[in-house]
C-alpha cells in the first residue's frame, strides 16, 4: 500500500496545473483568446489596445504553448506528463499481471498502446507547431488515437479484473469517461480541419474536454494504486525470465 496511490494524483496535478497555467500565460500575453470568446475577425490593427481575435488566436492547447514565455512551460508539462504516464502504464500492467493473470495479453496490448500515447505526447511537447507543424500533428494524432484505445482497454480490464472490490463503481465511471474521450476526439478531428471560426473554436473546446477527461480518468486509478506495492514490479522480471526459458527450451 504505502503512498503509491499518490502517483496518479501526481500525474493529474502536474498535467492539469501545467496546461491551465500555460493557458493563463498565453491569455495574459494575448497570444490566444478566451475559451468563452466567439467573436473573431480576419485581421487586427497594430495600434489597437483592445483584445483582437483572429484564426491564430483560437485557444487550442498547442496554440497556447506556441509562443514565449509559455512555450517553455508547455514543453516541460508535456515531457514530464509523458514520462509519468509511461511509468503509470508500466505500473498498471504489473498490477494486472500480479492480481489477474488471465488478462495478461490484453494488458500487454494496453501497455503497448499506452507507450505509443506517451511517445505522441513527447513529440507534441518537443515539436512546436509554429516551426515543426507536421511532426507536431503526427504526435497529436498518435497521442489522441492511442489514448482513446488505452482508456477503452483499461475500462475492459476494470470489468474483467477484480483488484480492489470496487470495480462495480469504477467500471461504469470509466466506461462513461471512455465514451466521452472517444466522442470528444471524434468531434475534435471533424471540426479541426474546418476553416470557419466557429468550427475551429468548437474543435478547441473539444480538445480541452478530451485532455481534461483523460486526466480525470488517470486520477480514478488512485483506488488501484492504493493496493499497489513495490514487490509487484518484480512480476515483470519474472515473466520475462519465464518466457526466455520457454524460448530456449
Amino acid at each position: 500500500m504505502g503512498f503509491w496511490w499518490l502517483f496518479p494524483a501526481l500525474i493529474f496535478a502536474v498535467t492539469v496545473t501545467g496546461h491551465w497555467a500555460v493557458y493563463g500565460l498565453a491569455l495574459a500575453n494575448r497570444h490566444v483568446c478566451p475559451l468563452d470568446n466567439w467573436q473573431y475577425t480576419n485581421s487586427c490593427s497594430l495600434n489597437s489596445t483592445e483584445r483582437c481575435c483572429t484564426l491564430q488566436h483560437i485557444p487550442f492547447i498547442s496554440t497556447c504553448g506556441m509562443h514565449a514565455p509559455e512555450n517553455a512551460l508547455f514543453g516541460a508539462t508535456l515531457n514530464s506528463g509523458a514520462i509519468l504516464f509511461l511509468v503509470f502504464c508500466i505500473f498498471q500492467h504489473a498490477h494486472i499481471i500480479k492480481k489477474n493473470n488471465d488478462n495478461v495479453t490484453l494488458s500487454r496490448i494496453g501497455l503497448a498502446v499506452g507507450c505509443l500515447s506517451s511517445f505522441g505526447a513527447f513529440i507534441i511537447g518537443n515539436c512546436n507547431p509554429g516551426t515543426l507543424m507536421v511532426l507536431h500533428y503526427v504526435g497529436a494524432a498518435l497521442c489522441f488515437v492511442s489514448t482513446c484505445l488505452y482508456t477503452l482497454i483499461l475500462s475492459i480490464l476494470t470489468y474483467r479484473c477484480f483488484v480492489t472490490g470496487l470495480e462495480y463503481i469504477l467500471a461504469p465511471i470509466r466506461t462513461i469517461s471512455t465514451t466521452i474521450q472517444i466522442t470528444a476526439t471524434i468531434f475534435y478531428i471533424v471540426f479541426f480541419p474546418q476553416e470557419t471560426y466557429d468550427y475551429q473554436h468548437i474543435s478547441a473546446i473539444f480538445e480541452w474536454i478530451l485532455a481534461t477527461n483523460v486526466q480525470l480518468f488517470e486520477l480514478s486509478f488512485v483506488v488501484e494504486f492504493y493496493y499497489f506495492s513495490a514487490s509487484m514490479l518484480s512480476v515483470l522480471m519474472t515473466k520475462d525470465e519465464e518466457e526466455t526459458s520457454l524460448i530456449m527450451s
